[in-house]
């Protein structure tokens, strides 16, 4: 929080409604209350037991007077004194002799003054330390007190009015200091209407102002294309076929592409978006392939190599990022790869959005594919589209993702984007064996996994935190590291990753496990995107109740990635019937995207795709799971768009999009 408008748009995680003031006549144990009353007597005094310092009140109304304590907060008798009247709110305990209040909250009450921290709704927020609830309620009262005149509504006044939603300045009043259960929702519906609302109208307009741009046409070579499949050392899925066929026929219009390929992890998106790129290279064109990491743009460019290796076209594939450059086989320097990348000498650039920097300037791209990359904004490709010298051309995007999206919310949330999806795998590919497991089944784990190594294979262990907390009290990768090394495999070569590890140590720790350096990788979901390590046959992954479904999905399909039969173990000391649905999920369900709706049913939308997924929609309030504000934003996003396509008549809600825009999605 770094200005007052962070501060205002800062909501509460929750609330506690002290709205209710009781009789202290009809105070009853263990019940949470809030009472008025005066202070009768209030003075600090040496507990004899813990010797801390006690401060202890006496309060009272018409109907009584109850004993108030305090722990070790001497200073309240400098805040308070006798005749003051103060609400209370807290729980109420008996001891031997009465009733008390046991710290409760208190707040003075003055004169015309609204009250904040008692005898209302009252909003918690998140903290962080040395930071009470009281002090941020003060700060945003004050902002909200002094700033509301100048909050900018900018929702066209006819949207609201047939909404039926609050002003700006009222919605944020009552998010932070509702008046009633009624207002807050009201308040909620219209910050909610708003974030989705953006996001939708941003959909629809970049899906009409791609229409008004020249793409290049990238022409479907059917014999290079057939001579390129028949020499793969597989065969292509119907759905990989399929899926192909969309993009050439997509790459054959002269509007730009926008389209979104889902796949299974391991359902093979690469080679689809590769036959892609080997059209557009056959029409003089380049690809540039987007990666999330470094160590995931390598996979790829490796993975390529291995495609065109016999191609007789000339194909060259360049690397470019922070910390490696390479054509074809060769490793390179940076200049060198940006000179080829300039003159026509490379067909596909692999790399990480170093491709974005200035220094790299392109001779023609036509074919943008990002891969976990899915809300690629505007300015970005604004960026790449003035990389070419064909400068009068915008590139064809391709967004791929191996995160499954029931296909409902895919069509609610990209607007903009076309979808094919390939839900098939390989038919060499052995379902894995995943089974929920109990702590004290652990050893029979371990030993299970020192049997795979003695036959070749390799093993992840997966924590949920890189440092141990004893707050948390689960598995940390520092500790299970150590654990694992000094105690269960003290013979065996461990590593560890994690995401605080410096960029260059994290290519070598993950390349010294590709060449079986290492036996077994203990790491943080660092590794949950796209790591591709075929001879691994072992996922273990500690505190599974941690992680989302999808999550869970991601690392399960690190191993089973070759001929060997492999297996997920998920470690959970959470025995709750919440927990154990969403773990069964994923031991039965047939497919990804059978996966994807349990969670939707599960956990809801808002937690579907796991932390660290980039490029997902972060919203400070709303959630994939409020469809009928979805609806409703959808239906007005479409309007105005169908309307006033340029926006023109609508400056402000232009100026929201353009600052939509510039924000980048990457890692």
């Amino acid at each position: 929080i770094q200005t007052v408008e962070d501060l205002i748009f800062y909501y509460p995680f929750r609330y506690e409604d002290f709205s209710n003031i009781s009789s202290i006549a009809d105070l009853l144990p263990e019940t949470i209350v809030t009472v008025k009353g005066k202070i009768e007597m209030i003075d600090n005094r040496r507990g004899w037991k813990a010797r801390k310092i006690l401060t202890e009140g006496l309060i009272a109304d018409k109907t009584g007077s109850i004993k108030v304590i305090w722990f070790n907060q001497p200073f309240l008798t400098k805040n308070l004194a006798p005749g003051d009247e103060i609400y209370l709110s807290g729980k109420v305990k008996y001891d031997r002799y009465t009733l008390q209040l046991i710290n409760p909250i208190y707040e003075k009450i003055k004169r015309g003054g609204n009250v904040i921290h008692t005898a209302r709704i009252v909003p918690l927020y998140s903290l962080t330390e040395r930071l009470t609830q009281k002090q941020i309620r003060w700060l945003i009262k004050v902002a909200l007190d002094r700033c509301s005149n100048l909050i900018n509504d900018w929702l066209p006044k006819d949207i609201k009015e047939r909404l039926n939603l609050y002003s700006l300045p009222q919605a944020l009043e009552q998010i932070h200091f509702p008046d009633s259960e009624t207002d807050l929702e009201i308040a909620i519906k219209r910050l909610k209407f708003d974030e989705l609302f953006l996001f939708l109208l941003q959909s629809q307009f970049i899906k009409k102002e791609s229409k008004l741009v020249d793409a290049p046409v990238v022409k479907f070579k059917e014999q290079e294309t057939k001579a390129f499949v028949d020499q793969l050392p597989f065969i292509l899925t119907d759905d990989q076929k399929k899926a192909a066929w969309q993009i050439l026929q997509d790459l054959e219009k002269p509007n730009p592409m926008n389209r979104l390929l889902e796949g299974e992890v391991g359902s093979g998106k690469t080679v689809v978006s590769a036959i892609a790129g080997y059209n557009t290279a056959l029409n003089g064109y380049q690809t540039v392939l987007m990666a999330p990491t470094e160590i995931l743009a390598k996979q790829h460019f490796e993975g390529l190599k291995k495609l065109f290796i016999n191609n007789k076209q000339n194909f060259k594939i360049a690397l470019l990022t922070r910390s490696e450059q390479s054509i074809d086989t060769q490793k390179s320097t940076k200049a060198k790869v940006l000179k080829e990348i300039n003159s026509k000498g490379i067909n596909l650039i692999v790399g990480t959005h170093s491709l974005i920097q200035q220094a790299v300037s392109f001779d023609k791209l036509a074919l943008v594919i990002i891969d976990e990359q899915h809300r690629f904004g505007v300015e970005q490709r604004k960026v790449l589209h003035q990389k070419g010298q064909a400068s009068n051309f915008s590139p064809h995007f391709l967004s791929m993702t191996a995160t499954p999206i029931p296909r409902s919310l895919a069509l609610t949330l990209y607007g903009d984007l076309d979808l094919s999806v390939i839900r098939q795998l390989p038919k060499e590919r052995k379902k894995i064996i995943t089974k929920v497991i109990q702590p004290k089944q652990r050893k029979e784990c371990y030993e299970f996994i020192k049997q795979q190594i003695s036959e070749g294979r390799q093993a992840f262990v997966i924590c949920p935190l890189i440092d141990p907390s004893d707050k948390l009290g689960v598995k940390s990768v520092t500790e299970e590291y150590k654990k694992l090394k000094e105690q269960i495999f003290p013979d065996l070569n461990i590593a560890m990753l994690h995401g605080k590890i410096k960029s260059a140590e994290k290519q070598k720790i993950m390349t010294d496990f590709l060449a079986k350096t290492s036996d077994i990788l203990v790491a943080t979901s660092v590794v949950e995107v796209g790591v591709d390590v075929p001879n691994a046959s072992v996922m273990l992954i500690e505190g599974a109740q941690r992680f989302g479904l999808a999550q869970l999905y991601q690392f399960r399909g690190r191993v089973g990635r070759s001929k060997y039969q492999s297996h997920c173990f998920l470690v959970t000391d959470n025995a709750n019937q919440k927990t154990k649905a969403r773990l069964d999920a994923l031991v039965n369900a047939r497919d990804a995207f059978e996966l994807a709706e349990l969670d939707l049913e599960l956990r809801g939308p808002g937690e579907i795709f796991g932390q660290s997924q980039s490029g997902w929609p972060e919203f400070r309030i709303a959630s994939l799971f409020d469809q009928p504000i979805i609806n409703m934003a959808q239906t007005e996003a479409k309007e105005i768009i169908n309307q006033d396509p340029q926006l023109k008549n609508f400056p402000i809600l232009k100026g929201k999009i353009d600052e939509l825009n510039k924000e980048v999605h990457l890692e």
